[in-house]
């Protein structure tokens, strides 16, 4: 049977063109990645293009729905829950500690926070570098056992699984040494692709802003936070963000395991 499928190298051109993709060509460049049909160099190219040229809102919508499905979709057994399944997620800024916190605080309120934490990009350490600090600390569970966990404790912070949205991982391994870290469109499908897969009913994102974070000015920030809520709403997830102040260190250390203990203590 002859493919139909659009070559990686096309889908490429075209957005390199200006061109806007529709769904089926999203669709293939991402199922390309996650088959190693597409090359390394491939991926790192399309995410330049993308960088360069932007996505409209469908295009991005598009490109999160197609890295979600890349992988399993968890589905939660209502009937064991004793609350939503919520989840809360940070840009990311100098002593941030916070879903360190705050997730068993949620788990206490009788929610369910099945958190999907990534690594830094840039120059601070990600919630999962940070618990990489604690010895013996699974970041990389099974399905079954982070379920089990989320379900019966109310909270688990863990790293993205080969299961969950393989595509970003691919995708996330190549932003920081290709200077496409700060493509909106990619920021979106990375977050939220993961989010979806996770199977929330709600989410919180708190976009720091100022000369300590990603996005160091308001404008950017309003950028990236429209862009979120904008996907994560059409792709049925109840989004809202919020932009909170990284002009200053959030706490009194910085490090991956002193931020760890601070956040203990």
């Amino acid at each position: 049977m002859i493919s139909t499928r659009q070559s990686p190298q096309r889908v490429i051109r075209r957005k390199r063109d200006g061109e806007r993709l529709d769904t089926a060509a999203i669709g293939d460049m991402v199922a390309a990645v996650v088959d190693g049909t597409a090359s390394e160099g491939q991926i790192a190219a399309f995410a330049m293009a993308v960088f360069l040229r932007g996505m409209v809102i469908d295009e991005s919508v598009a490109l999160t729905a197609a890295m979600r499905d890349s992988g399993t979709v968890l589905t939660w057994p209502l009937d064991q829950l004793r609350g939503p399944v919520i989840d809360k997620h940070s840009t990311g800024g100098v002593g941030d500690t916070v879903s360190l916190v705050l997730a068993p605080m949620l788990a206490a309120c009788n929610a369910h926070v099945p958190m999907i934490s990534g690594r830094g990009l840039g120059h601070t350490g990600g919630t999962l570098d940070k618990l990489e600090s604690i010895p013996g600390y699974a970041i990389h569970p099974d399905k079954r056992r982070f379920m089990d966990t989320v379900v019966q404790t109310g909270c688990a912070i863990v790293g993205q699984s080969d299961e969950l949205a393989p595509a970003d991982r691919k995708f996330y391994a190549v932003r920081d040494v290709t200077a496409t870290v700060e493509s909106i469109p990619l920021i979106t499908a990375s977050i939220l692709s993961k989010k979806l897969a996770a199977g929330l009913s709600a989410l919180v994102m708190d976009i720091k802003v100022g000369n300590g974070a990603f996005a160091s000015n308001m404008t950017a920030a309003e950028t990236l936070a429209t862009s979120i809520v904008r996907v994560g709403q059409q792709l049925n997830l109840n989004t809202t963000a919020l932009l909170t102040d990284m002009n200053e260190p959030l706490g009194n250390t910085a490090g991956n395991a002193l931020e760890v203990q601070s956040a203990i203590d």
